[in-house]
């Protein structure tokens, strides 16, 4: 067996992050030349397309994804082709970082569409679904509650499920995008703007002391994409006034910006890049997608199936047997306990 230790110790030369060394033990008996050991020392980039073509799986060397399948498919078969064939045109690594943010937005844009149209919507039947929360206003009501809400949806040609689910098909785009900068070698030593390198932290100013989770830098990328986040947070959160939110949930939306801007801070200035930018196309589409939905059709909508029959879909139909037994459970418990009072 061959042995490895790495020790990592700060460098004394300034123009370098760290200093590393290994310890390569390979133990042997007898006669050195009777026990010849062959190897193969490869010294060059940790590149993915270069280090996967020796079909030893050199390349899983490359953080690409926690060891989570899906967030590898998406960063080896998605995102670093495209970005490799983008680099192959000699552009500034901005530029590229840039198109592929667009070339992702696009991709992702019917997902995105049917999730923000569908918040869309539901903002405009909130009077609606107001109606039936003052009208079920018991615990005990609530399954009555949930048919009616199901009801409305039905009636409108809202699907509740068209609002999150597109959302989280993208989530492994973000995660895989996440672990994609920071392990790029390409990115070193690329100058965009007024980072020097874009694979490590941008800094405009450097402060004379330390903040806790944040450090001495100052990350203008991180403050972009910081500041972005807020606006996008103000603009879903004045959307959604008048619908019934989760006590705290406003704290907690204008928290996570401030988080984001400690946790990045130090992280890759492409990170960041591609964050800022990602935010700022989609608070575009957001913008666009509202200005196509038609409150007034999504109410006619409403109008006209307010007296048509509805067939119930499988869902409302094991909501309604299972309230059937919750009910029936109740009586029963109610009989038992009248003839412990008789």
């Amino acid at each position: 067996t061959m042995q490895t230790v790495t020790e990592k110790r700060p460098a004394k030369d300034s123009t370098y992050l760290r200093s590393m060394h290994s310890l390569f033990t390979l133990p042997y008996e007898g006669d050195a030349a009777k026990n010849e050991i062959k190897m193969d020392f490869y010294f060059g980039p940790n590149k993915y397309g270069v280090i996967s073509d020796y079909n030893i799986d050199m390349e899983e060397i490359i953080p690409l994804g926690w060891g989570f399948f899906l967030l590898q498919w998406v960063n080896r078969f998605v995102i670093i082709p495209i970005f490799d064939f983008l680099s192959g045109f000699g552009w500034n690594m901005g530029i590229v970082i840039l198109i592929l943010t667009i070339l992702v937005k696009i991709v992702l844009f019917p997902l995105a569409y049917k999730s923000y149209s569908s918040s869309a919507k539901m903002r405009v039947i909130q009077p609606e679904m107001q109606k039936i929360n003052e009208k079920y206003p018991k615990q005990e009501q609530a399954m009555e509650k949930q048919k009616a809400v199901m009801s409305l949806y039905k009636k409108a040609g809202i699907n509740p499920m068209a609002g999150c689910f597109p959302m989280l098909l993208q989530f492994p785009i973000l995660v895989a995008m996440f672990r994609f900068f920071p392990a790029s070698i390409e990115l070193r030593q690329q100058s965009f703007l007024w980072a020097d390198d874009l694979s490590s932290y941008d800094s405009i100013v450097t402060l004379p002391f330390d903040i806790p989770f944040y450090g001495s830098n100052v990350s203008l990328f991180c403050l972009m994409m910081t500041v972005a986040q807020i606006f996008y947070t103000r603009m879903t959160m004045k959307q959604q006034q008048g619908t019934n939110q989760v006590p705290g949930m406003k704290i907690m939306m204008y928290m996570m910006p401030v988080m984001m801007l400690f946790m990045l801070n130090k992280y890759s200035a492409a990170l960041n890049y591609y964050y800022f930018i990602s935010l700022c196309f989609t608070f575009l589409q957001v913008w666009i997608i509202g200005k196509t939905i038609n409150p007034q059709k999504v109410l006619n909508t409403l109008k006209a199936n307010q007296n048509k029959p509805m067939k119930k879909s499988k869902w409302q139909t094991k909501m309604e047997e299972l309230e059937k037994k919750n009910r029936s459970l109740i009586d029963e418990r109610q009989k038992q306990q009248n003839k412990r009072k008789h």
